[in-house]
């Protein structure tokens, strides 16, 4: 009797489990319910996720690939754990990526691209100098921190670029959660980056790369100094 051959939908769901278990690993990971340099267990994913413990063996590999996670013999697997080794090599890739896509940004961002960073920023520092320094502020400026990165890369137009800065992005995460937050630097950060967007908008390529390459040194350095 001939096997049964796996249905198309069967052969569809398992890219997609392996893409729910690795989105719920990072969620947690990002929501500090596992922590840097924390032994877990297999078992402790699956209960961690919701996920089957299939799901998760088929996981390990790629977090490992990522530096996400490791195994260490007779102990599990361990999360990744923030030290200075980490904290430099993450820095010098991004780095590395941003200065590039910052530089194709200058040249190629529409002008209301432009416009609409500056916006949100401004408004950010409008609102310190006002007197807000909310929590709810503080989360508002670390998404446009976020997202006025996210741009710069995502104007490559690279998929093998964005994955890995995707990858850096989730370690950089975990050293500013580690090491410092943008809790009480709000109006200083976001003035760092309105040098950057201000030069962008002169199309100056030269003075966007040397204020971004400023300001992640300036990240680098209270994260190691810290």
């Amino acid at each position: 009797m001939d096997q049964a051959r796996p249905t198309e939908s069967s052969v569809e769901e398992q890219p997609t489990l392996r893409e729910k278990a690795y989105e719920s690993f990072t969620r947690h990971l990002l929501a500090r319910d596992v922590r840097p340099g924390q032994f877990v267990s297999q078992r402790r994913l699956v209960e961690l996720t919701g996920l089957t413990l299939g799901a998760i063996r088929e996981l390990v590999p790629r977090l490992e690939a990522e530096g996400l996670i490791k195994t260490v013999p007779q102990r599990g697997l361990q999360i990744a754990h923030i030290d200075l080794n980490l904290i430099r090599e993450a820095f010098q890739l991004r780095l590395f990526l941003e200065k590039e896509a910052v530089a194709l940004f200058t040249r190629s961002a529409s002008d209301q691209a432009v416009a609409r960073l500056l916006k949100e920023h401004r408004e950010i520092v409008q609102a310190i100098q006002g007197g807000n320094d909310s929590r709810e502020l503080e989360l508002h400026a670390q998404a446009v921190d976020w997202g006025m990165h996210d741009a710069f890369i995502d104007a490559l137009g690279n998929t093998i670029i964005s994955n890995v800065y995707r990858v850096n992005s989730i370690k950089m995460r975990l050293i500013r959660q580690e090491r410092f937050r943008i809790d009480g630097r709000v109006g200083p950060v976001m003035n760092e980056h309105l040098k950057v967007l201000e030069a962008i908008e002169r199309r100056s390529v030269e003075e966007a790369v040397a204020a971004l390459v400023a300001h992640i040194n300036h990240a680098r350095d209270r994260a190691i100094r810290l």
